[in-house]
């Protein structure tokens, strides 16, 4: 089955056929470093994280370069809030960015670019911009003409002459309502930039047709960023880089994210139900994290509540007892019946990767091979060894796409030792009618979050959910 991908533009899955052969070039909207990131952030960035592990698995060669907003209106007024420099608070909150991601394990991305090291690359667009007639200058800056572009508003399916332009910033220098800047003149205590159009700063949107055309060229395949970013800023981007270079399309594949809620409501700082990644990751782990934002498709809306986590933490555990439970096993005979069940999961969990990214349902055939492992389990003591190690590696396989882990395998081999080791010394003590010193150690294992059963096959550990 060929992977196939919901296209934005198009409104429909469209095969996935990259522009070079089997280099694939994608850009995310990364985030404006004002604040500490939050959990709308997290799903976003967890959900490219994915599908770049996904490309690479398939065996696509993926260059991912996600932009850093270090400079912006946010980051200015913060930044007096603070009492502090711009450029010093941004720098600040991007190293919190970072460490956000670290412990979302969102590793996939190649390149994170800051718009701030972009900016002769800015200014000439602009120039070209001016150049070709799509743009103009004023007393407060530079301004796009959006009627010079007649395909504006294509990505968001508006009619250009109907768009909505509340989140356009108003200036009663503009031609029309909805242009949009591309140049701010300095206003005192901003950092600026020297240009041919006057000391300043550049607008938002043109940063990430700096980035795109510097490191990709005038065409590339796959555009990520939260279905919010749609309009204006993805359709300004389109606007200037096909304007500025002759191309089009700018993108192949514009893929975008839905919206999370907290219980029901759109997260927001003026509702109080803005959760931050860093406090959140307090209460659940990083498997826990992903484990949610994967149960629901990446472009469908999702909402974040304490029953939810908690459901994604037992789906988490419940995979990783199945893990271990196989791995307890004595090497020997038997597990035939495994196999069959692993090819139906592989084959499951790949068309369903391949249909769109389509995580849930991949999770659904991962969990089928899971009661089959809990199943065998259940009825012997002992499996072939090559059978076990084709079924854990799958797993591995699976899971390591998803972002999940268990740990280091040569760490998993020492805790079954151990564990081994404790329950053959508590059984020693049982036999011995020694039951407090038993008592203890099963008692102190549960603290570390590990469960003895006492089974008429002898004693089995789990991990507790």
């Amino acid at each position: 089955m060929a992977l196939r991908v919901f296209n934005t533009m198009s409104g429909r899955k469209e095969e996935f056929v990259p522009i070079h052969g089997n280099r694939v070039q994608m850009f995310v909207c990364g985030p404006t470093v004002y604040d500490y990131s939050h959990l709308g952030h997290a799903r976003t960035y967890v959900a490219y994280d994915v599908i770049a592990k996904y490309l690479r698995y398939r065996g696509y060669s993926v260059f991912y370069i996600m932009n850093i907003t270090d400079l912006d209106d946010k980051i200015i007024r913060r930044a007096r809030e603070l009492g502090k420099g711009p450029l010093d608070v941004a720098r600040e909150f991007e190293v919190e960015f970072y460490r956000d991601m670290a412990s979302l394990g969102v590793d996939a991305v190649n390149l994170y670019a800051r718009a701030t090291e972009h900016i002769d690359e800015m200014i000439e667009q602009i120039e070209g911009l001016l150049e070709k007639g799509y743009a103009y200058v004023t007393e407060t800056g530079v301004y796009y003409d959006v009627t010079k572009f007649p395909r504006y508003g294509r990505l968001s399916h508006q009619n250009p002459k109907e768009l909505v332009v509340h989140r356009i910033e108003v200036d009663p220098t503009k031609r029309n309502p909805g242009d949009f800047a591309l140049w701010k003149r300095s206003k005192e205590g901003e950092p600026s930039w020297d240009s041919p159009f006057g000391p300043g700063r550049p607008g938002w949107h043109i940063e990430d047709t700096a980035i795109t055309l510097t490191y990709f060229g005038p065409q590339y395949d796959i555009h990520g960023g939260a279905i919010e970013l749609i309009f204006p800023h993805h359709e300004a981007e389109i606007a200037q880089a096909e304007a500025y270079t002759g191309v089009s399309p700018l993108v192949k594949y514009w893929v975008h994210t839905g919206i999370l809620y907290v219980n029901g409501e759109k997260m927001s700082k003026s509702l109080g139900n803005f959760i931050t990644i860093r406090d959140s990751m307090k209460r659940y782990d990083k498997n826990t994290h992903r484990m949610f934002f994967v149960s629901t498709l990446y472009r469908s809306p999702m909402d974040y509540t304490d029953e939810a986590m908690r459901e994604a933490k037992a789906k988490v555990d419940g995979i990783k007892n199945s893990y271990f439970a196989l791995k307890s096993l004595r090497a020997g005979s038997g597990g035939r019946e495994l196999l069959a069940a692993l090819d139906r999961a592989r084959e499951g969990f790949l068309e369903s990767m391949d249909d769109d990214f389509n995580t849930p349902k991949a999770l659904s055939h991962l969990f089928g091979l899971t009661r089959e492992i809990n199943r065998y389990c259940s009825k012997h003591e002992e499996v072939e060894e090559g059978i076990r190690e084709r079924v854990l590696s799958t797993l591995e396989e699976f899971l390591s796409i998803l972002g999940i882990e268990f740990g280091e395998r040569v760490d998993e081999r020492l805790l079954e030792g151990l564990l081994r080791l404790l329950v053959d010394v508590r059984e020693g003590l049982r036999r011995e009618r020694r039951y407090e010193e038993a008592d203890e150690i099963r008692r102190r294992l549960k603290e570390l979050g590990i469960v003895l059963e006492d089974t008429s096959r002898g004693t089995v550990w789990k991990v507790e959910g």
